[in-house]
């Protein structure tokens, strides 16, 4: 059964830090893409970040030289350490696993960048 466990969402205040996690189990063979989504009040969800098994990374370019995406393949975890955070990133990260034609969610953690 596939699981997947985000952790490290939370309060910062503008211009801080904090490191998004998610460990993905259950799968057969190792998922070809893990990624970072979020969706604020009102707004789509969006793709914050992804990183293949090959090591090919992408991000939003609002997230570009601020927010930087890991994978370690052999325990299928990947994280996201968010810079210099600003009130916009304010949403619910959703950590997402690519196996096969399949697409898995994890539950979400909410990010509130405020004073």
């Amino acid at each position: 059964q596939v699981h997947l466990v985000e952790s490290g969402g939370g309060l910062v205040q503008p211009g801080g830090s904090l490191r998004l996690s998610c460990a993905a189990s259950g799968f057969a063979s190792p998922p070809y893409r893990l990624a970072w989504y979020r969706q604020a009040p009102g707004k789509p969800r969006e793709l914050v970040a992804m990183v293949t098994s090959g090591g090919t990374t992408d991000y939003a370019d609002s997230v570009e030289g601020r927010f930087t995406v890991s994978r370690h393949n052999a325990k299928n975890t990947i994280d996201l350490q968010m810079n210099s955070l600003k009130p916009e990133d304010t949403a619910v990260y959703y950590c997402n696993v690519a196996w096969r034609t399949m697409s898995y969610w994890g539950q979400g953690t909410q990010v509130t960048v405020s004073t």
